[in-house]
């Protein structure tokens, strides 16, 4: 591995210069590294991170790369990382035209991961430093500890790293940077809370107390004194509602640091570090893993519209369109976060551009009219950098795909069914409804589960945990190992609630009405539909000593 030449260096600070006057916005220092495919595969499990400590999956995931490069040989053009300075890496057979293609779908990467406020948690991190130092600890454990048991505990944290309690984490930095911490005054509670919640007074009451208080208002003690004589449980119940109020709301693994047994005691202190490394790396990939689509799409629409523009391609057209259409090409069956995310971005400047994001435009039925609805607001192109700062990829896909993008690039769901004549698996088209095809994407994006510690139900050494389902089940195959290793580090028993599926029943949709296109002919409405529901069955898996029991839960 090494540094790109200084020629090359050269080419891609021009780059820079012409992405920033498009609108682009990131830091001045980046670093660019000329790497193998031999690089490449051993830096992947890392997720390109060469200070990131090193783990026996890792290592794994190396041989295996090898073996798949061995049989399907490729050529990765480029990977970027998101660390201060940000870092680059790009295949050592790479000319310079394809150089000035790729660094351009950099900067739209570095763009994205500098001001898309789902990465905000990571702006002010040095995550190569930070790493360097993690690694350096995790290997003075080893040498210590030994081996065996760092990478016990490692395995077991990475178990349940996905459980990070990252939205709480995004919302506290968000409030530390954008307001204070607001409090609940004595007063507030008082007429918001205590009165209209709690004792549910009369409105004369109310207001009678208001009158009473604006002429207190410059001795609130003189005010809160007959209320301590009529209310004698006032104080304790506002100071209660501001302890848990204050309280922080911890997910499972700050919560096993802070109250595990077992980690509480003196000779298992050490196992907290790696604890908590485990946690703060997953924390810190968590918005690249929410923003696939959203990220990709960015990079690819930059990287297409700065490069056609550059007039150092001449002569390369033909080869930058043959490698922009394996990068952007939309299949029919599967999934390109590359193509989606293009797609839709130039969807919503096309669509922004037109005005169409308008009540004057959702108000027009006719199908024609809609082809040719034309404000001329023309500022799409300032529209997608407020989608590309405030959105993720749930956001980005729930509010933009919509029936005008399904139509345009003609897309739709595909279904597969077995045809026993030809015994192969045949794909049709399922639908072509926007609804439809948001749902399928939706379903592939990351969304792990909502299981928090249920602090009234964790005593006596056992550690509760409640799962908060969503109507998907928990993965049966991942319960067990997960659970032994979250005993193993509690110190207890630990007990999981959550649902399975039981089996089906039938269930009967309403009645249509009579103005529903799926009335009868007569206007009469149609029969009732019945179809199948999965039954739920909330049950506890219980871990006690390595073995896992399950019960249902009334």
């Amino acid at each position: 591995m090494e540094l790109v030449s200084q020629h090359v260096k050269k080419i891609m600070e021009e780059c820079k210069v012409r992405a920033r006057d498009e609108g682009l916005k990131f830091d001045d220092e980046t670093l660019e590294y000329i790497v193998t495919n031999r690089d490449m595969i051993e830096l992947s499990p890392k997720v390109m991170i060469p200070t990131l400590y090193d783990y026996w999956v890792h290592d794994v995931r190396v041989l295996s790369g090898k073996g798949m490069y061995e049989a399907y040989p490729s050529n990765p053009y480029e990977t970027v990382i998101n660390t201060r300075p940000a870092i680059s890496y790009y295949n050592d057979n790479n000319p310079d035209w394809l150089n000035v293609m790729i660094f351009y779908h950099v900067l739209g990467h570095i763009d994205f991961f500098q001001n898309n406020l789902f990465f905000v948690n990571t702006w002010d991190t040095d995550l190569t430093g930070q790493a360097l130092a993690d690694k350096r600890l995790i290997a003075q454990l080893r040498s210590e500890k030994g081996r065996r048991w760092v990478d016990y505990l490692i395995e077991f944290s990475r178990g349940m790293d996905n459980l990070v309690g990252y939205n709480k984490a995004l919302d506290g930095v968000l409030r530390t940077r954008n307001q204070p911490v607001v409090r609940v005054s004595r007063q507030d509670y008082y007429f918001d809370v205590f009165l209209q919640k709690i004792k549910q007074v009369s409105h004369n009451t109310y207001l009678k107390e208001i009158e009473r208080f604006n002429q207190c208002k410059n001795n609130i003690a003189q005010f809160f004194e007959p209320v301590l004589s009529q209310y004698p449980e006032f104080e304790q119940m506002y100071k209660k509602m501001k302890k848990d109020k204050e309280k922080p709301v911890l997910d499972i693994m700050e919560y096993i640091i802070r109250h595990s047994p077992f980690l509480r005691a003196e000779e298992n202190q050490w196992m907290k570090s790696v604890i908590q490394i485990v946690r703060d790396t997953s924390l810190y990939f968590q918005p690249q893993i929410r923003t696939k689509i959203m990220n990709e799409g960015w990079a690819s629409y930059w990287h297409e519209y700065l490069f056609m523009k550059d007039e150092r391609i001449r002569g390369h057209e033909a080869d930058f369109a043959k490698v922009n259409a394996g990068v952007t090409a939309l299949p029919k069956v599967g999934l390109n976060p590359y193509a989606l995310g293009l797609r839709l971005f130039e969807h919503i400047e096309d669509m922004q551009n037109r005005g169409c994001y308008s009540l004057e435009y959702f108000r027009l039925k006719d199908e024609k009219k809609r082809r040719q609805f034309d404000k001329g607001e023309k500022n799409g192109h300032d529209f997608i950098f407020k989608v590309r700062e405030n959105m993720n990829d749930f956001t980005f896909i729930n509010r933009f795909v919509d029936q005008e993008f399904i139509d345009h690039y003609k897309l739709f769901v595909t279904g597969k069914r077995f045809n026993r004549e030809r015994m192969t698996w045949q794909y049709y088209i399922k639908s072509k409804k926007a609804g439809d095809y948001k749902n399928m994407i939706i379903d592939t994006l990351y969304h792990p589960p909502v299981i928090y510690v249920d602090e009234e139900k964790t005593k006596d050494g056992l550690l509760y945990l409640v799962h908060e389902f969503e109507n998907k089940p928990l993965k049966a195959d991942y319960i067990e190992n997960t659970m032994i290793g979250i005993e193993f580090i509690w110190g207890g028993p630990v007990y999981l609630e959550t649902s399975i599926p039981v089996g089906k029943e039938q269930e009967t949709a309403p009645q249509t009405h009579f103005l529903d296109p799926s009335a009868g002919a007569s206007g009469t409405p149609a029969a009732p539909v019945v179809r199948e529901k999965i039954k739920w069955q909330r049950v506890c898996y219980i871990m006690d000593k390595r073995k896992l029991n399950r019960r249902e839960v009334a």
